[in-house]
């Protein structure tokens, strides 16, 4: 009976084993809005935007919309542009945004689309929130954006950061329908 208790117990133990080996091996579902980075130099000093990008999975046209997607967010019409934590603005140099003013650090932006043809990017000083804590107290400014349509769909939402030499570049952002983008020059 001892040997047969001893035995039991021995498969009971191999069986746990082997499911709890089985259970984390199963493949890991992708984020719905995954982590991206968008870096570049310009003029010798790095940029760097970090964020989450989320999909259009089959919503186009009931994103930016009064009634859309964003509108549900509580900072509405402030948006995080992006996903999940807040979007993460590192600057290694001073740099002008259109016409403000924007020293070396890191900050949080955000993008007013109360109106969906005249984006602004907003541009935070309060660092390390989630993305829907939006506190106009703490703007280190707000910056017109110029808008245009892109030729197609863009599925994944995306920052870009281009440099278009002496110093110049642009911030880009791009996702369904809408590209919003701003100048940037480094000090």
């Amino acid at each position: 009976m001892k040997r047969f208790l001893m035995c039991l117990g021995l498969l009971a133990a191999t069986t746990v084993g082997l499911s709890a080996q089985m259970t984390s091996s199963k493949p890991h579902k992708p984020p719905l809005s995954p982590p991206a980075k968008a870096m570049a130099t310009i003029n010798g000093k790095s940029i760097t935007i970090v964020y989450s990008s989320p999909r259009v999975r089959g919503r186009q046209g009931h994103i930016f919309t009064r009634h859309g997607l964003i509108s549900h967010d509580v900072d509405y019409p402030n948006w995080r542009a992006g996903a999940n934590a807040a979007t993460t603005f590192k600057t290694a140099a001073n740099l002008t945004i259109g016409n403000l003013n924007v020293p070396k650090g890191e900050y949080t932006l955000f993008v007013n689309i109360a109106d969906p043809d005249h984006w602004v990017l907003v541009i935070s000083k309060e660092t390390g929130e989630w993305g829907l804590n939006y506190k106009p107290g703490n703007d280190l400014g707000r910056v017109p954006m110029h808008m245009s349509k892109p030729p197609h769909l863009i599925e994944d939402l995306r920052w870009t950061i281009s440099s278009l030499g002496h110093g110049k570049g642009r911030l880009t952002l791009a996702w369904e329908y809408h590209v919003a983008s701003v100048p940037v020059e480094v000090h």
